[in-house]
């Protein structure tokens, strides 16, 4: 039975190491659906583990973090990546620094 798209992407988004980050497209295309980047956005708000899934560890393209943060807002994340040693200025991080290579 192939796994669901939601699981998928809690699997990669598992998988991200301390002090990395992914975008919304990254864990899209690892998934195998490189346009359901939104979707990926509703998976993590959707998240049954959090905790346990680091949510936090995906950004925009751009390196923005996500203004409506489910667990937090933005200055929860911010905090998650930064206790990673993540650089985080004006809620936006250097992706060609902290991209996860995958």
């Amino acid at each position: 039975m192939e796994q669901g798209f939601f699981e998928k992407v809690y699997s990669i988004v598992s998988s991200i190491p301390r002090g990395n980050v992914l975008s919304y497209g990254d864990v899209a295309r690892l998934a195998g659906n490189p346009k359901m980047s939104r979707q990926v956005g509703w998976a993590l708000h959707c998240n049954p583990r959090p905790g346990e899934v680091p949510c936090h560890r995906v950004v925009f393209k751009n390196g923005s973090v996500c203004t409506g943060f489910a667990f937090g807002g933005p200055e929860v994340q911010v905090a998650l990546l930064k206790e990673e040693g993540v650089e985080v200025e004006n809620f936006k991080i250097n992706m060609k620094k902290y991209r996860w290579e995958v």
